[in-house]
């Protein structure tokens, strides 16, 4: 499997050197500097490409694109919602003409990622992201004050949401709405209360059915073009795999991923197995999901999370938490062997250490949230020894 890593262009504190010394060859990256619709050109790509290969001791290849960012005006199929289509093939064309062949997306609407801790304290003195559902339900129903919220939460969830808002401090509501809007990366907008409310009401009348069919046709429109540019497109999982905000989301589970899957049969319609996201949802068996759509899997996501029965959650150490991390590494081997064995030029599997905590020399570090050096540099050479003994057991290839 290719060990690659999330490189958040020349502004990450985290150079690519730095990178190379954990072990990585593949870069994932995007452009985040270009905004959300518009087209990334050849020149801007090649621009990305040249910084990633300009030391070529270093070994390193653009390997992934995470993410072309799906605007919202897709996602509601509002707007100049054909002309985003449009943007968006030609960036595909771009990135495949430059070598550039998988490309992750995801189709959350409004937020990506959403925790309540960005630093939550851990023994020793290093911290990990948490998501704390009473804190969610406080911001869902005593600041954003979202009519229906209550009925989203079970009542002991909204005693202790009501008990944390009432001792709450103004800085502590801010630390609370910042945390839900770190997990926006690279966005060009982050949310007021006002702004937020305004944006839900904007699919106020998008349910999960209208969702789906927005996704579908995305997809019809832009597969064709991913074909043609030899690029794979590979959809993210919801994170975390349950509705927010009144908010339908359709990635959340093993049949939203096959109702994806099924409607626009093609290589390049593909999945990034996350196993944090979908191991936060109690439904999820993510060693049965990976093998059952091992053909389609793309790009890969390793990290492991901790749930708790009030829905709360927290990323896990990666060969913690409640993933059996050993069998997903062990189906996602088996698969690329068959993708070996079956002659396939890009057989091997590309997958990053994702949501390393913040340790040792990292603590205090203006690193993007989630994404210290250290934390995933542990993961990394945990993974790795997972993948290295059980290619040996089995007599797979890396």
């Amino acid at each position: 499997m290719e060990q690659t890593w999330r490189w958040w262009g020349p502004k990450d504190l985290i150079r690519l050197a730095h990178i190379r010394q954990a072990g990585a060859t593949g870069i994932v990256t995007a452009l985040h500097d270009i905004p959300y619709g518009e087209t990334w050109s050849a020149e801007a790509i090649a621009e990305r490409k040249a910084m990633i290969t300009a030391d070529a001791s270093l070994g390193l290849r653009w390997s992934v694109v995470e993410s072309v960012p799906v605007h919202e005006d897709i996602k509601r199929r509002t707007g100049d919602w054909q002309g985003l289509y449009d943007r968006y093939c030609q960036t595909l064309r771009n990135l495949g003409r430059a070598g550039v062949d998988t490309v992750c997306y995801n189709f959350m609407p409004v937020l990506d990622w959403t925790r309540t801790e960005l630093r939550h304290p851990l023994p020793g003195g290093g911290n990990a992201l948490r998501y704390n559902a009473h804190e969610f339900a406080a911001f869902e129903c005593h600041m954003l004050r979202r009519p229906g919220a209550e009925a989203d939460y079970p009542d002991a969830v909204l005693t202790t949401a009501k008990a944390w808002f009432d001792a709450s401090s103004e800085s502590d509501r801010a630390r609370l709405l910042t945390s839900i809007m770190a997990g926006l990366p690279g966005a060009f907008d982050r949310y007021d209360i006002e702004g937020l409310r305004r944006m839900l009401q904007s699919y106020a009348e998008i349910d999960r059915d209208a969702l789906r069919d927005n996704l579908v046709a995305f997809l019809r429109a832009i597969v064709p073009a991913a074909e043609e540019a030899g690029v794979r497109l590979c959809i993210h999982p919801d994170d975390p795999p349950r509705a927010l905000l009144g908010l339908s989301r359709i990635c959340s589970s093993a049949e939203d991923i096959g109702f994806i899957l099924d409607a626009v049969p093609s290589a390049a319609n593909g999945l990034t197995l996350c196993t944090g996201s979908l191991g936060a949802g109690v439904h999820n068996d993510v060693p049965a999901i990976a093998a059952r759509y091992a053909d389609r899997i793309s790009f890969v996501h390793l990290r492991n999370v901790a749930k708790e029965p009030d829905g709360s959650f927290m990323e896990a150490d990666h060969l913690g938490g409640d993933t059996d991390m050993v069998a997903v590494v062990d189906v996602l081997l088996r698969e690329q062997a068959r993708r070996k064995a079956a002659g396939e030029a890009n057989w091997r599997l590309p997958f990053r250490p994702d949501h390393g905590h913040e340790l040792l020399d990292d603590v205090g570090k203006a690193t993007h949230p989630g994404y210290p050096a250290i934390g995933r540099l542990r993961g990394l050479a945990e993974i790795r020894g997972v993948m290295t003994a059980l290619a040996w057991q089995n007599g797979l290839a890396l």
